[in-house]
């Protein structure tokens, strides 16, 4: 536990101009949207504690660095040693005085990595934060909870109902890494979306490792449509978007809420992983193809419009072509708005690692290449269905010679976006605006605001 009195940052002393200057701290985020929740929380705590705090800054002027890591599949965990290494290096040539490293690479492999990288002045887990803090001679302050700063731009965040999960998937490490699923209370999370939206925010992404199991360990009984209530009372919030829900005994409810509640979009992320019921039963999804086809066709039915996100894993253990196909005739049938695919990473300590990793990589990034090209003509297809309709657009930034928004059908970075020329329009960031559709491609629509 940290020290209950306040303590104040560490000072350095620069040789080369005898003064004596405050540590400066920079963030690194790597992984998913979870992670950067997790920085945030450390930035509010450091900032608390009088710190001069930078996020994934690129400048070379903090003599601190923490390293917020992923552990969730091999493309990512390289990223992450390779990050490490890097500011390892700028360590051990003097750039910078102290290296940390906290998140789920660093819970997942400690002990080796402090054999491996012992530039690295100390390992935190993903629950380790009042630990970093200490080491920081920082103080952890309770009062801050729900008082994050945040980011993103200013008019959306991600918001964190809960942590860990209890499935029990066959290639998942998240469980690993981050424990059992502990919902947060709905009190506490309302009072944090109060917050956001006094600074400006207008759209909440609700995260979650597993979004339909919230509130089963607080309230023995699933409440996301209570959650989704509470927040739509939040004066300010226009968007509230669902990420991560597990399509086994997936709560109808929660269609429900979406219909009746006008600030939660139209849109769901429910990664459903594959189709094939041989593949589903070794991934253990506890689900089969003719149950999730149910599911989506009640999704629809139930909230008309809806925009179903998911992602797909290819590669896994014994997939065979014909495994393959069936996926491929899924995606086809299903004609999923948003779509991403991933190859299948063999994790230490998961059930699946037990079974042979007999799918080649090539075979398996030829599969993934395949299964976009497919979801590719679907979403052209369904993008120049939008042309001459008009659609409610937060618009997130200029890029170019464009305003870059989206449409409640998206979520930002992962999904489409809507463009509009700068020359003929005008947008203010931030805000909402009516676009007409006039052209589109396979991922983007383009238009003109109203």
């Amino acid at each position: 536990m940290p020290p209950s009195f306040v303590t104040l940052p560490l000072i350095y002393f620069n040789m080369k101009t005898r003064t004596i200057k405050q540590d400066k701290v920079n963030v690194i985020t790597l992984g998913c949207s979870k992670n950067l929740v997790d920085s945030e929380n450390l930035i509010t705590q450091l900032k608390a504690n009088d710190f001069d705090v930078v996020h994934d800054s690129e400048e070379a002027d903090a003599n601190i660095v923490i390293v917020n890591t992923c552990g969730f599949i091999d493309v990512a965990k390289q990223e992450s040693i390779d990050t490490i290494l890097e500011y390892a290096n700028v360590r051990s040539e003097g750039g910078i005085d102290k290296l940390y490293v906290t998140g789920c690479l660093s819970q997942r492999y400690r002990e080796d990595l402090e054999r491996e990288i012992p530039e690295v002045d100390a390992w935190f887990g993903t629950l380790e934060l009042p630990g970093l803090l200490s080491r920081l001679n920082a103080n952890y302050q309770h009062d801050l909870i729900g008082e994050r700063l945040i980011t993103t731009p200013p008019h959306y965040a991600y918001l964190k109902i809960s942590e860990g999960c209890n499935r029990t998937c066959s290639f998942c490490a998240i469980p690993l890494m981050r424990g059992k699923h502990v919902s947060r209370p709905i009190e506490s999370l309302v009072a944090e979306a109060k917050s956001l939206a006094k600074r400006g925010v207008k759209e909440l992404m609700l995260i979650a490792q597993e979004l339909t199991y919230y509130g089963l360990d607080l309230y023995k009984k699933r409440e996301l449509p209570a959650l989704l209530d509470a927040l739509c009372e939040v004066e300010g919030i226009e968007w509230i978007r669902l990420h991560y829900a597990y399509p086994s005994k997936f709560p109808l409810e929660i269609f429900d809420a979406m219909a009746r509640q006008p600030k939660v979009c139209n849109y769901l992320d429910i990664p459903l992983q594959h189709a094939s019921n041989g593949v589903l039963e070794r991934m253990r999804r506890q689900i089969t193809r003719e149950e999730t086809t149910e599911l989506i066709k009640m999704a629809r039915e139930k909230v008309p419009g809806i925009a179903i996100r998911t992602t797909m894993l290819v590669g896994f253990p014994g997939e065979t072509e014909e495994e393959f196909e069936e996926l491929c005739d899924f995606v086809r049938e299903m004609e999923f708005e948003r779509l991403g695919v991933f190859q299948y990473s063999h994790e230490e300590n998961t059930s699946a690692y037990d079974l042979p990793d007999d799918v080649s990589e090539e075979i398996k990034a030829d599969r993934a290449a395949r299964l976009m090209e497919i979801q590719q003509d679907i979403s052209y297809q369904k993008n120049l269905d939008k042309v001459n309709q008009s659609f409610r657009v937060l618009f997130d930034r200029k890029e170019g010679a464009y305003f870059v928004g989206r449409t409640e059908f998206d979520s930002p970075e992962v999904d489409n976006e809507v463009l509009v020329e700068a020359k003929s329009n005008f947008a203010r960031i931030g805000d909402f605006a009516t676009v007409n559709v006039t052209s589109a491609a396979e991922f983007d629509l383009f238009g003109e605001i109203v």
